[in-house]
């Protein structure tokens, strides 16, 4: 049996977090943090008691540092991150914003050293894990992370694995829509679970409405998708079964950045943990609240141990 429950892979960031608001280019103070969806996930599984096996790629310099000790920290299992001795380890500048705004993001990754992560990486021990997660921003980076992407998914479900993946558009990194569209909706079809925001299916698909966009992936191969609605919580759909549930009010939102990160945690460990698929709904809607109420990306992610009661029948 496999001492891995959970495999991911990606760019992990360093992330300068303004201390105070107003234009960037004025802001004197910042605060150093991790920034990464794919990484955002490992950790909010890891606190949740989950094995998981982080495949990355950093820079040999002190960002680099950083970075795998933040992940280190939070109980992500490193072993499979390369220092790269040419490329340097990507960063970004944030906002800080108040009353819910969207912040500013400002990158600094282009041809980072996880851009040079590829298939080379791709090790027997990696593909024993019970569970991949996949989003598309590591298809984005480059070509050689783009096979990766591919190669990891066809083969951790050809071998009976379960694959999510999480779509995390970032139209900025590919060279045109048509590109973006045609190398996501690929992916999508080697996933189990699609995990789409409203607007991300939207575009993907061509469909506005949620049971049209579901049913678009699950006549490519899905099993279940589930569709971020924001406010309005969430729609999903399986071969058998449909339905909307609620989001869970929040009184504050204080930083809208990882929400869809932390409504993939509670998606993929309540899944992993064979409850019913609207059980995974409602706990991706409840740790998705827990994300913006926190400053930073993964900050307000739970542990175990604050997990509420299930409530779903």
């Amino acid at each position: 049996m496999s001492e891995i429950d959970i495999l991911s892979f990606g760019e992990t960031m360093a992330m300068f977090v303004a201390e105070q608001t107003g234009d960037l280019a004025q802001v004197a103070q910042f605060h150093k943090r991790i920034a990464g969806a794919d990484s955002n996930v490992a950790i909010g599984l890891s606190r949740l008691g989950f094995n998981v096996a982080w495949l990355s790629r950093v820079g040999n310099d002190s960002l680099g540092r950083f970075v795998v000790d933040t992940l280190q920290n939070e109980g992500l299992d490193c072993r499979h991150v390369a220092v790269d001795p040419l490329h340097p380890t990507g960063f970004q500048f944030k906002s800080r914003e108040e009353a819910g705004a969207d912040p500013q993001v400002e990158y600094f990754r282009k041809g980072s050293a996880a851009s040079h992560l590829s298939v080379a990486a791709i090790s027997p021990t990696l593909l024993d894990a019970r569970h991949l997660h996949a989003t598309g921003i590591p298809p984005a980076l480059s070509e050689a992370t783009r096979e990766l992407s591919v190669e990891l998914m066809t083969q951790m479900r050809s071998a009976g694995r379960s694959v999510s993946f999480d779509p995390n558009l970032r139209p900025a990194l590919w060279a045109s829509q048509a590109q973006m569209v045609r190398e996501i909706n690929a992916l999508a079809s080697l996933a189990d679970w699609v995990l789409p925001g409203l607007g991300e299916g939207r575009l993907l698909t061509g469909f506005d409405d949620p049971a049209d966009i579901a049913a678009f992936y699950l006549d490519r191969g899905a099993e279940a998708v589930a569709i971020k609605l924001g406010a309005d919580g969430a729609y999903y759909r399986t071969h058998l079964d449909q339905g909307f549930i609620a989001a869970v009010p929040v009184a504050n939102v204080v930083d809208t950045v990882g929400a869809g990160d932390g409504f993939a945690v509670g998606m993929i460990s309540a899944l992993l943990e064979n409850l019913s698929f609207p059980e995974a709904v409602q706990r991706g809607n409840w740790i998705g609240s827990r994300a913006v109420q926190s400053r930073g990306d993964m900050e307000g992610l739970p542990t175990r141990s604050e997990l509420p009661v299930r409530s779903v029948a």
